[in-house]
């Protein structure tokens, strides 16, 4: 008997067909034996329709009366999933985020889990019981509904796995599991077996869809073993244990699957794109200690994540161009923040392009061996494919490149190192 944790996002809750689909699902896990609880998200689109309703109350909403709106959607489907596994004969009940509770800190609408008082949780499910929890909301220090951040829900079911010490944390998407890279742009994209928390931590960051960041760093610290598979099956189809999609396990027990012969070490796991950032040129920047500070402690106190960044050798008047990327949505408020305090910086002038992508290869094998830089630069030149930046980590390689070649260079990449599915 093991401990389960499944979390189906909103294209999996999206009307009351789905959502009987689900039960099913949920019923065949628990038909094993298995303790399981069910995290949920609303359903597809209401986390927004909820949001425009806010912005139409009052465009200058109070954050905790926001989030007591929003967080209806997943108390909803909460709600239906468990009185949908009740019709078929199951023991449910739903447990709402202050009803555990899920402890969270710091802001209104972008929260953090702290703690998760589980014991009540626990005892229900070893008297046989499905718990149904929403995901994406939690309970403040003074006791105000909180909600977590788009894309929470993740990291819900993963707070949760580790609260009650799962064996496993099951996240169900439109997707069955994690591939080189996204199968709409090449066809022989392959499905992993297994991936390490730090590369899907670094693909999560780089634009892979299939799971929120936050919720890759948590179960990377609690040591929560995470599979992602497809809600999307027929009614017969066997539980996740004889379905499996993609594991997303430690260092550890990725080596021990390479031992044991299920699993071949790969110098590159993944390629991703990301067409959601925009560039940034402010010229004529004086080239003195502190003048790069200027411009990115203004933006890091709004929020505003900076990427890539490039420093251009100073100019003979002691001058130098400085170019970096920004979320495309926070764009207008990054080039507003640094209009406002040009005196201040002493550039020249802002130079933005929005049509612009961001390419990354991932993999853990790049630690070990040389060349995964060069076979990059090499394969996007003989393509005429322009490298605009580029920035690394020990496992990662990004480069910006124009927007239209994005579908282009994920395909020559992907071949270049040796990804594409054979037959």
């Amino acid at each position: 008997m093991a401990r389960i944790v499944m979390k189906f996002g909103g294209t999996s809750m999206a009307g009351t067909e789905r959502i009987r689909r689900v039960a099913n699902i949920v019923r065949a896990q628990a038909a094993r034996g298995d303790q399981v609880a069910v995290v949920v998200s609303a359903m597809a689109g209401e986390t927004d329709r909820l949001v425009n309703f806010c912005r139409e109350a009052n465009p200058l909403y109070d954050p905790a009366e926001y989030d007591v709106v929003v967080a209806s959607g997943e108390q909803v489907t909460s709600g239906l999933l468990a009185l949908t596994l009740q019709a078929l004969g199951c023991k449910a009940r739903s447990w709402l985020g202050w009803q555990l509770p899920i402890r969270t800190i710091e802001a209104h609408a972008k929260a953090r889990v702290e703690s998760i008082e589980a014991e009540a949780l626990i005892a229900a499910m070893a008297a046989g019981e499905i718990a149904v929890i929403p995901g994406f909301q939690g309970l403040s220090e003074d006791n105000r509904v909180t909600t977590l951040g788009r894309g929470g829900s993740d990291t819900s079911a993963v707070a949760v796995a580790a609260a009650i010490k799962a064996d496993r944390c099951d996240i169900y998407t439109d997707v069955d599991g994690v591939y080189t890279t996204d199968p709409r742009i090449v066809a022989k994209a392959k499905k992993q077996k297994a991936v390490t928390y730090e590369e899907m931590l670094e693909l999560a960051s780089v634009g892979a869809k299939v799971l929120q960041t936050r919720s890759v760093g948590l179960a990377m610290k609690e040591k929560v073993r995470v599979q992602v598979l497809s809600s999307f099956i027929g009614e017969g189809a066997p539980p996740a244990d004889d379905l499996p999609g993609t594991m997303i396990v430690s260092d550890e027990e990725m080596d021990e699957l390479v031992e044991k012969g299920l699993m071949e070490r790969q110098l590159v796991t993944g390629i991703a794109h990301d067409k959601n950032e925009a560039k940034v040129i402010l010229t004529r920047v004086p080239d003195r200690p502190g003048a790069v500070a200027n411009i990115f402690e203004p933006l890091a106190a709004a929020s505003i994540n900076v990427d890539m960044i490039i420093q251009n050798v100073g100019r003979d008047k002691g001058e130098t161009d400085v170019t970096f990327t920004v979320p495309q949505a926070d764009l207008a408020r990054a080039q507003a923040l640094l209009e406002d305090r040009r005196s201040e910086i002493g550039f020249n002038r802002i130079i933005t392009d929005s049509k612009i992508a961001k390419i990354s290869v991932v993999g853990v094998g790049m630690k070990s061996h040389a060349g995964v830089a060069s076979t990059m630069f090499r394969a996007l030149s003989d393509r005429g494919i322009n490298i605009q930046a580029i920035s690394t980590s020990e496992i990662k390689i990004s480069v910006m490149i124009d927007e239209d070649e994005t579908e282009l260079a994920v395909r020559v990449l992907h071949t270049a190192y040796g990804l594409d599915a054979v037959g």
